[in-house]
């Protein structure tokens, strides 16, 4: 009988197991009817942000609850697979979707360390549970799990399974995917990335809020290191390529560049943005709409560079203002890298402006530390505009150590101290053709300041509104011949508003009679008004509705000749296109084509066409005599520093308002209108020398150069019914014989009498004998 003890323990386990395993058969009845369908696995549709690109493909913006890059298996380099394996099931490709050796394993490792340590769900489990079940710790779900792998398995091939985990797992920092979490976290592709790189990402599935390497640099390296010695154990990285793993110093992206994309253009980006989520509701933040611009990238990038260099080139003219704070700085050590840690955490990049804490300061070296923890040496000519400030002993004002301050590093590598400008800055493009808009610069940051000061500014435009009173006064009979008086005179309350207005021009000077061509070129106030005053405000505030302006924002006083009304940049540069293509209105769009998840177009733009669709609301004659006027403000006038663009083919305005609060340039080529604006937020004066020409023109003109290198200069042809006449300079009359080398173009109804009633009327030449004649 005693032989025979085991019998009954024996007889007890068997019987345990039977339940157990009765159990599990009877939980496996009722739990397979009821798991879900796989078809979210089989018509996988992930929450794809609304994505935003220029005309060239360049995303310029991402707006979604999730970041996410959705990739095809093919497309994942080999270290990110391994990387990932090796991390969460390194016997993926054996299984069948529950890794029973595994599971032994992960026992036996949790006994040895007394703990909950190591995990046995296979990738295909985790793909199970992200797609639909939950997180709770219970056996029902647990059976669920494995019993959902087992069903993925027999639908779906390993390669499948993989991609989804992929694009799916959720990786920290609102990264959904391995390769938005590349982009994330190193500014890189899967295909960039180093094997220290793979290894970081494939380690943040575990706890992706709470350790990865922007929340806890510690804790996220750990886990690095564990998911690197798992790829040496099993055999996917040599010796030396682990070794130089365990070294490489990663370089983490910072909040600016996390924000950045390969193109900025955040303020069309936005535009876009409220445009699509007005057409398609809140839908489109996770349906994955893709959204094409007008926006070209060479010319967004100059647009951008030229309102940049325009901003801080007035901001360096008007000096050093002083740190931006100060922070009271321990011996080096530890503790003084926690305080400037702390003192550059809430202060982000502006631009290129870097913000840094110095160490040491002297006339001759400023050292710093900058907001990534890297010291800077700063010499030479990068102490020069802050020379001040190093000599100062005003402590508010002096750099010295503790300092808060901005440094920017040159084209050739070498660091400046600067400073954030208070000035804002707008330049916009577009096509007179058809009115896209080519480029936008709403701001001089769009993270430090989101009004859009293109579309959203309404300034007055000073002398840039003067084309369009001399465009009303040629439609009166007014001629680029017609003489007035520039000088000075009292105008009565009742015709300015109000007040009684004593004008005078910018520079106090007065030249007497003048024709209205020179008038425009030197911009003279005086005689604008006096145009005004002879055409009408009535009829000038009706004549300016051609040109899209808002006649309640222009009252008819006699001030609309100096441009006191309120316009926008864009509304700027729609009216300027009018000129430039000969009498069209064009209406500015800047959404090109959408597009669903699966490329099918859900909409295309068909925009009107100067010359065969678009509103004709200018003759065509005053068309080409006011490009005329205006070719003579860039040759000879106000806008002549942008003849050192080596071009006979640019035309435009300078504008300037009162007490210098705006400056302006609104110009144009055959191909381009661009509309330069500077002011500040807050209306106060730029400064007694910030002309338009001064401030605005150089953005024009540092825009027009780079767009315009290579083009071909463009010839301006007189349209029918124009005649060229040679006149005296001094009177505007018709030279009898046409001895005079003073040439201009007139409408052929409204030409100028002659200086000598029995002379002829004119030389009878042809127009293009004499264009290039024009004074």
């Amino acid at each position: 009988m005693t032989s025979r003890w085991w019998f009954y323990p024996a007889l007890l386990a068997a019987s345990l197991a039977i339940v157990a395993a009765g159990v599990a058969a009877l939980t496996v009845v009722l739990l397979w009817p009821n798991l879900p369908s796989l078809e979210a696995l089989t018509d996988y549709r992930p929450k794809v942000p609304l994505r935003i690109y220029s005309a060239e493909g360049d995303l310029i913006g991402e707006f979604g609850e999730e970041k996410r890059a959705v990739v095809k298996i093919q497309d994942v380099p080999r270290i990110m697979k391994a990387a990932i394996l090796a991390a969460e099931d390194d016997r993926f490709y054996q299984h069948g979707g529950v890794d029973f050796a595994g599971v032994v394993r992960a026992a036996l490792a949790n006994l040895r360390q007394q703990g909950r340590r190591e995990g046995a769900s296979t990738i295909t489990m985790q793909v199970a549970r992200t797609f639909f079940l939950t997180r709770e710790k219970t056996f029902a779900r647990k059976m669920s799990e494995a019993l959902l792998a087992f069903k993925i398995e027999a639908n779906l091939t390993k390669d499948q399974i993989l991609e989804l985990y992929i694009n799916q797992i959720y990786l920290g920092e609102r990264a959904y995917g391995f390769a938005a979490a590349a982009n994330v976290y190193f500014g890189k592709t899967l295909q960039q990335l180093t094997p220290a790189e793979a290894a970081m990402l494939a380690g943040l599935p575990q706890a992706p809020s709470r350790q990865n390497p922007i929340v806890n640099p510690r804790r996220a390296r750990e886990r690095q290191h564990y998911v690197l010695r798992r790829m040496h154990e099993v055999g996917w990285l040599s010796d030396a390529q682990y070794k130089e793993a365990l070294a490489e110093p990663l370089r983490i992206s910072s909040q600016a560049d996390r924000d950045a994309y390969p193109l900025r253009a955040n303020y069309v980006a936005e535009m876009a943005r409220a445009a699509i989520v007005e057409q398609y509701g809140e839908s489109a933040y996770v349906s994955g709409i893709k959204v094409y611009t007008t926006i070209r990238r060479k010319d967004q990038e100059a647009a951008d560079d030229a309102m940049r260099k325009a901003v801080l080139d007035y901001d360096r003219r008007h000096g050093y203002r002083g740190p931006e704070g100060h922070v009271d700085l321990p011996p080096a050590g530890p503790q003084r890298d926690e305080e400037i840690e702390d003192a550059l955490q809430d202060r982000d990049p502006v631009n290129d402006l870097i913000p840094a804490v110095v160490i040491a300061s002297s006339p001759q070296e400023v050292r710093v530390v900058a907001h990534r923890g890297d010291e800077v040496r700063i010499t030479g000519d990068g102490l020069k505009f802050a020379s001040r400030a190093l000599a100062d002993r005003n402590p508010d004002r002096a750099i010295r150590v503790g300092s808060i301050i901005r440094i920017q590093q040159g084209d050739k590598g070498k660091w400046s101290i600067a400073q954030l400008p208070k000035v804002e800055g707008a330049l916009v493009s577009m096509d007179p053709a058809n009115g896209a808009i080519l480029a936008l610069a709403g701001g001089f940051d769009y993270a430090a300041n989101k009004f859009n000061h293109v579309t959203q500014a309404w300034r007055q435009p000073g002398s840039s509104f003067k084309p369009f009173i001399y465009s009303a006064a040629l439609e009166k009979g007014f001629t680029p011949a017609t003489v007035l008086n520039d000088a000075p005179f009292v105008i009565d309350p009742a015709k300015t508003g109000g007040q009684l207005w004593e004008p005078h021009n910018y520079d106090n000077k007065y030249e007497g009679p003048m024709r209205l061509r020179t008038a425009l070129m030197k911009s003279k106030n005086m005689v604008s008004i006096r145009l005004l005053q002879a055409i009408g405000t009535g009829y000038a505030q009706d004549y300016i509705q051609r040109f899209g302006f808002d006649p309640r924002m222009h009252p008819a006083y006699l001030t609309m000749a100096l441009g006191a009304g309120s316009v926008t940049p864009l509304q700027m540069a729609a009216a300027y296109s009018i000129f430039a293509n000969g009498g069209f209105r064009v209406k500015p769009w800047f959404i090109a084509r959408v597009e669903d998840d699966r490329g099918h177009p859900l909409y295309v733009a068909k925009a009107e066409t100067a010359g065969v669709d678009a509103e004709r609301v200018i003759d065509p004659r005053n068309a080409f005599i006011m490009t005329t006027l205006m070719r003579d403000v860039v040759r000879r006038g106000t806008g002549a520093r942008a003849m050192s663009l080596g071009r006979g083919d640019l035309a435009g305005k300078t504008g300037t308002t009162n007490d210098h609060v705006d400056a302006w340039f609104c110009g144009f080529q055959s191909r381009v209108v661009a509309v330069a604006w500077i002011g500040f937020d807050t209306p106060a004066s730029l400064g007694s020398n910030e002309t338009g020409s001064e401030a605005a023109l150089p953005m024009w003109m540092g825009y027009m150069g780079a767009v315009l290198k290579g083009i071909p200069e463009t010839d301006l042809d007189p349209p029918s019914g124009v005649v060229a006449v040679s006149i005296d300079p001094l009177t505007g009359l018709r030279e009898p014989d046409g001895h005079s080398h003073t040439v201009d173009y007139f409408y052929q109804e409204s030409q100028p009498p002659l200086a000598d009633p029995g002379t002829l009327a004119h030389d009878g030449r042809p127009p293009e004998e004499v264009k290039n004649q024009i004074f």
